[in-house]
Order: C-alpha cells, then sequence, then structure tokens
C-alpha cells in the first residue's frame, strides 16, 4: 500500500521541492548527485522508472491514487504520497498540476559526450536552446524520428526542466544526452575526433538541401541546431562541415526550431 500522507500544512519543508525550489536549485549545479527534477504525469512516471531514475515521493490529487497513478505506485511501495484537493494542490505549486500527478525524481548521473556517441550514427546537437518547450520537442522528435543522441551546449536549457520533461513525454529518459563543456571550441574538434562530419542548419548562401545525397552517405552525422530567433553563430556555421537549409514554400523563410529538427532528423535518420 502507498504511504499517503495528506497535506494539511502547505508551508511543510517536505513540500519544498513541489512549491519553494527553482529549477536551478533542484537542479543543484554546486552538488550534481543531489540533483532532483519533477515528472508530471503518469506516463511520463512510468517512463522515468523504465528507465531507472529513482523517485523520492509523489503530489497528487486523490482520485488519481486508486485512479491513473495505481500502476507507478505499486511500483513505489515505500515512497511518501502527499495528496489534497486540486485546489490546495494548485495553491501549493502555483499552477495545476498535469493530470493531476506530480513525482520528485532523483537526477541520474550525467553521460559524458563519448559515451552519447558511442556506436551513434546521428546526433542532435543543440546551441543555446532556452525555450524549454523546444528542448522538449526536439527530444521527443529525435526519439521518435530515430536519431541517436542528443548533445547541448553550456547555454541549452536543462532536458530535465519540468515543462521540458513533460513536452518531451519522457523521451528525455529514453534517448542519451549530454552537455558539452564547452561550444564550439572544443565541442566541434570533439565530434571530429569522434569521426563526425556536423551539419549546421542555416540560412545561407552555400547551404545544400537536406536532401543532398552526401549527407546521407556520411557515416557519422551530427545535425546542429541554433537558438530561437537569431539561428547558430556565424563562428559555429563556419566551423561546419557542411550547411544544410531546408527547402521552403510560399516564401516562408524558416521553421522552429524544433519544426526543423524534425524534418531533418526525418530526413537524414532514413
Amino acid at each position: 500500500m502507498p504511504k499517503i500522507i495528506e497535506v494539511t500544512q502547505i508551508s511543510a519543508p517536505e513540500l519544498d521541492v513541489y512549491a519553494r525550489l527553482t529549477e536551478n536549485a533542484l537542479r543543484s549545479r554546486a552538488e550534481p548527485e543531489k540533483g532532483i527534477f519533477i515528472a508530471e504525469s503518469p506516463k511520463v512516471i512510468g517512463t522515468a522508472l523504465d528507465a531507472g531514475c529513482e523517485p523520492l515521493s509523489f503530489l497528487m490529487e486523490r482520485p488519481h491514487i486508486a485512479g491513473s497513478a495505481a500502476a507507478v505506485l505499486a511500483r513505489c511501495p515505500d515512497v511518501p504520497v502527499y495528496t489534497a484537493d486540486r485546489t490546495v494542490l494548485q495553491q501549493l505549486t502555483g499552477y495545476t498540476l498535469t493530470r493531476g500527478v506530480l513525482c520528485a525524481m532523483r537526477r541520474p548521473a550525467p553521460r559524458t559526450v563519448a559515451e552519447v556517441c558511442q556506436n551513434a550514427r546521428r546526433v542532435a546537437v543543440l546551441e543555446n536552446i532556452v525555450d524549454s518547450t523546444n528542448i522538449g520537442a526536439i527530444f521527443r522528435s529525435a526519439a521518435a524520428l530515430g536519431m541517436d543522441g542528443v548533445l547541448l551546449s553550456p547555454g541549452c536549457c536543462d532536458p530535465l526542466y519540468r515543462r521540458a520533461v513533460r513536452v518531451s513525454m519522457g523521451t528525455v529518459f529514453q534517448i542519451p544526452w549530454a552537455r558539452l563543456d564547452c561550444w564550439p571550441a572544443g565541442g566541434m574538434d570533439a565530434l571530429h575526433a569522434l569521426g563526425f562530419k556536423t551539419a549546421a542548419m542555416a540560412l545561407d548562401d552555400r547551404a545544400v538541401s537536406v536532401r543532398d545525397p552526401a549527407l546521407q552517405r556520411e557515416e557519422k552525422l551530427a545535425v546542429v541546431l541554433g537558438t530561437e530567433g537569431d539561428g547558430l553563430a556565424k563562428t559555429t556555421i563556419a566551423q561546419c562541415d557542411y550547411t544544410v537549409m531546408i527547402p521552403m514554400c510560399h516564401g516562408v523563410d524558416s521553421l522552429n526550431v524544433a519544426a526543423a529538427g524534425a524534418v531533418v532528423f526525418y530526413q537524414l535518420c532514413e
């Protein structure tokens, strides 16, 4: 049976993880081994459990204990379950719970770039993408369309931010990812040393179509996607082996970075 605890004081310190700690505080950059993230919805929580993530506590509306969350709770019989009415939980968290269920979980041990790239043929490299929705959507497309891994520049949003995890539908636990220590210097060298050619997604007079057969022939290819609005830095584009664009119609010049990622992943993973 789950350990049910009624929320009577929203100021209780054991609830800080859901209410009063920022995303950066949860990440615990100073002590990564103590880092925590929040997973939303039974489906995403189940995917995180499948990946070996350690649950610390649950927060949910009462009906979900015997309802939609019953299966994940059965897998975590010793984990405390904090519960209250929806209005109380919304007052606690400041937002309406997605599907009424949250789970605080220990952050998994980070992977290295070499670990992610081992045996990989296609990886996505994200440069300074700060929107958590875009990060989550890119991860979902990368996992669904056959990419082998994702690498993030130091300026990218954390893939384990609550919204990124939710938008990804848990694929942040299914596709390996790592942070580059520095970018583009160092990171680009590391990719080349691992045998990857690099393809910058950018609007450029020298750009080849994403349909170019030369891209398909590359044994190892890293697709580099830039930040919202400004796109990739010119210095990054200059260091890549290819500059690649998606042919457009009706005078449209570009796509949202997550949509562009889905197109290029599909094309280059065939």
